[in-house]
């Protein structure tokens, strides 16, 4: 599976706990496009939400989003990864 990092705007002042929500949505419906989110953070100075996903494709986790009600189309697969 390939890994995607994605990007998402417009989320000034969102709190924890609306993100935790947004993510739940995805998980709700991730197995429908073969996707698994791993993890979610969020500046809601800047209004950015980042997500780290596995998945078929960028398609596949863009669906997802899309389905979920968070459209993005900014979507980055990790190719090289350092720990």
């Amino acid at each position: 599976m390939a890994m995607f990092m994605d990007v998402h705007s417009g989320f000034f002042g969102v709190s924890e706990e609306q993100l935790r929500e947004a993510h739940e949505r995805d998980l709700a419906i991730e197995g429908e496009e073969g996707v698994h989110f791993e993890r979610a953070w969020l500046d809601p100075e800047q209004g950015k939400v980042f997500c780290l996903s596995s998945g078929p494709s960028r398609e596949h986790v863009a669906r997802v989003h899309e389905k979920a009600g968070h459209p993005t189309t900014e979507i980055y697969e990790v190719l090289v990864d350092i720990t």
